[in-house]
């Protein structure tokens, strides 16, 4: 079992930056794929940013080049760096362990025009 815990998320302006951190504990393992999700008001949940444990990366093509997602082994933590954002980009962002299917509560990012 893994359990996991957003933070970092707030309000920033338009252009501006963020960096979403999800904190391990549990069954943590260095193979362990974890991803980054958004959910929008009254949509489905989306598939942001992928990370393997082979160091492979994936993005969702609304975020290439703005987002990057990284992670410390040395302190089990997973985080998503989010620059030039977009009011597009305000959402809910909800950190998954995809080994073990774990989700995070969630934290609010709204980007402000």
């Amino acid at each position: 079992q893994v359990h996991l815990v957003e933070s970092g998320g707030g309000l920033v302006q338009t252009g501006g930056s963020l960096r979403l951190s999800c904190t391990i504990s549990g069954s943590v393992f260095s193979f362990n794929t974890m991803a980054w999700y958004r959910q929008h008001p009254g949509k489905e949940r989306e598939e942001v940013a992928v990370l393997t444990s082979a160091g492979t990366t994936n993005y969702a093509d609304s975020v290439k080049g703005r987002f990057t997602i990284a992670r410390n082994t040395s302190v089990d933590i997973v985080y998503l760096q989010m620059n030039d954002l977009k009011s597009d980009d305000t959402a809910v962002y909800y950190c998954h362990d995809k080994i073990f299917g774990s989700w995070g509560q969630g934290t609010q990012v709204t980007v402000s025009s």
